[in-house]
């Protein structure tokens, strides 16, 4: 059975799920499952692990992301990862990027099952953590179902704990990450037949999903489902998560909540030596759809990156949202 945490996730995303865009993210759901952004074996065994892995108490559950294709830098790496106390050790078997191929990892390790398999032998030897891997349904012209069942063979008897799908596959030459975001269709019914080829054993989907309603249809086919750009682009669609994918009951989070909370982080974050730009960049689609939503983004964009610039910028972001919802009331 799929641990009920991994029933609904926010994807990695370079750039974008550092540990302040986390502390956002837990203050609108309690049981969705956090991820960090992309961190590679050799960042870790080899740079700053605590300014990598560093995270606040109230993450959990949150899993961290791993790079890399050596399988005893990788198992150094888990080792560094469980220091930090991780609920969760992924292996990035997707991201399509220039760079990401050229240092040998990512989705062009679709293509060398038995590589991948080794990695993830010498990740679990090196600790108790539970380790899952996310990858495509395919690479370039390695894309039937043979190929998918002939990857995923190799890496399931491992003993991974579960299997994270984008239903897309890369296109390793010739588009770019962003394009490999939106051309390759989704095969959403590939992932669902992966499912029932493996039984029991736990897939999440991932890719293109955009609503709750979309997020619980998927899961009358498997396990749980992953979001990306779009719980990262409108977070208050997180506010719903706990009800509407996990049936928990009380009230859902509000702007007024999230305001007094970001506000309080923000100022112990300054002690810390944290800009505010820091924080709010992630707090810039939480009026989406509001009257009001841009200049609530603009003075958390522009004010927030000046010298000095402390809680009372997200305070008055928030005084200038109220001012217009009432004005369009």
């Amino acid at each position: 059975m799929m641990n009920q945490a991994r029933r609904f996730s926010v994807a990695p995303m370079m750039d974008w799920t550092d540990r302040h865009c986390r502390y956002l993210h837990r203050q609108l759901s309690a049981r969705a499952l956090l991820y960090t952004e992309m961190v590679t074996s050799a960042a870790l065994v080899h740079g700053d692990a605590e300014r990598l892995l560093a995270r606040d108490a109230s993450e959990h559950p949150v899993a961290v992301q791993l790079g890399g294709s050596d399988p005893a830098e990788l198992a150094k790496a888990v080792s560094i990862c469980d220091r930090f106390g991780y609920d969760e050790i992924n292996l990035n078997i997707g991201c399509p990027s220039d760079r990401v191929q050229s240092g040998k990892f990512g989705a062009c390790l679709m293509a060398e099952p038995q590589l991948v398999a080794e990695c993830l032998s010498a990740m679990q030897g090196a600790t108790d953590t539970p380790v899952t891997v996310k990858c495509r349904i395919g690479i370039d012209d390695q894309d039937t179902e043979a190929d998918l069942n002939r990857f995923i063979d190799a890496v399931v008897p491992t003993g991974i704990a579960a299997l994270y799908v984008h239903a897309r596959k890369a296109w390793l030459k010739g588009l770019s990450p962003k394009e490999n975001r939106e051309i390759p269709p989704l095969d959403y019914e590939r992932v669902y037949r992966l499912k029932q080829r493996l039984g029991d054993f736990p897939v999440a989907i991932n890719g293109g999903i955009a609503t709750l309603e979309a997020a619980s249809a998927h899961l009358v086919h498997v396990d749980g489902v992953m979001l990306g750009r779009a719980a990262y682009h409108e977070p208050m669609l997180l506010a719903g998560v706990d009800r509407v994918i996990f049936g928990d009951e009380g009230e859902q989070p509000t702007l007024s909540d999230i305001e007094t909370a970001m506000s309080e982080y923000a100022e112990r974050e300054r002690g810390k030596g944290t800009r505010l730009n820091q924080i709010t960049r992630h707090m810039l689609g939480l009026a989406t759809g509001l009257p009001g939503a841009r200049r609530f983004r603009q003075i958390l964009s522009v004010e927030a990156c000046k010298p000095g610039a402390g809680p009372e910028i997200i305070a008055a972001a928030f005084a200038a949202l109220a001012r217009q919802e009432q004005l369009a009331g």
